[in-house]
């Protein structure tokens, strides 16, 4: 199990992120907390492979953050 205590200094690549991967994510105005958020990724909104603070998506129910973990 992983420690939701703070971000994930690895989180998943892009290529391990599909739609309707269930993952944790954090949004923007939760960086720093540990108010994470599980849902399904219904789009994937950046281009590039890896990110820092991992890849930013779009949930289904519209929610939309960074991957930290996958489910």
């Amino acid at each position: 199990m992983f420690n939701k205590a703070s971000d994930n200094p690895n989180p998943p690549p892009r290529l391990e992120i599909k739609p309707g991967t269930p993952v944790w994510i954090i949004e923007k105005e939760n960086y720093g907390t540990n108010n994470y958020k599980q849902g399904i990724v219904q789009d994937i909104l950046t281009s590039v492979g890896k990110h820092s603070r991992g890849i930013k998506v779009r949930l289904t129910d519209g929610s939309v953050g960074r991957v930290q973990w996958l489910i």
